[in-house]
């Protein structure tokens, strides 16, 4: 789905589906050198990393397994429970190996916070964190985001894997949802 498929449903567009794809290749060309001769474990996080998972294990060019877990801190709402749960493990062994977690977005950091623990428990080499987005100013939680796709406003955003209400994960680019939408 196209961003202007969904004009009145949002007040701007932060990124087109252009700008995310030039990204995700810068991404993934540090992340090619960083792990040149790791085969790293990337870990999407469901549902909304299934975009980029997909688009930066695509632009790599070095060997990768990739595992998913589903984590929230999110009812139904637009902001975040403060609660963590996993609701789904991941399949594959930790020990040992260089995880890469794949996000869609940082929020209040959370959820990240948690995972990071969580999986460090579990005695991998080491952990760094992609993410597509990260909101600077309501991060609560100091997480390091190694691979950074675009600091983004503190604005209810949708698009490229984020969804409100289950809605908007299939945009091609990110806009910020109109108040109008869920209020």
């Amino acid at each position: 789905m196209n961003l202007d498929d969904v004009p009145d449903d949002l007040s701007a567009v932060l990124f087109t589906e252009e700008q995310i794809t030039t990204r995700i290749r810068e991404l993934a060309a540090r992340i090619d050198q960083d792990y040149a001769d790791r085969n790293p474990l990337m870990v999407g996080i469901l549902n909304g990393a299934v975009m980029i998972m997909a688009d930066l294990s695509r632009a790599l060019s070095i060997h990768c397994e990739m595992d998913w877990m589903a984590i929230s801190s999110y009812g139904s709402g637009v902001s975040s429970s403060g609660v963590v749960r996993i609701l789904k493990d991941m399949n594959t062994s930790v020990v040992g190996r260089h995880v890469l977690i794949v996000e869609d977005i940082v929020d209040t950091g959370l959820t990240l916070a948690y995972l990071i623990e969580n999986l460090k428990s579990r005695n991998p080499a080491s952990i760094e964190v992609c993410a597509g987005f990260r909101k600077p100013e309501a991060q609560r939680n100091e997480v390091e985001v190694k691979y950074l796709g675009f600091d983004i406003p503190s604005d209810f955003v949708v698009g490229y894997g984020l969804d409100y209400a289950g809605r908007y994960r299939n945009l091609r680019g990110l806009g910020i949802l109109s108040p109008s939408v869920y209020s």
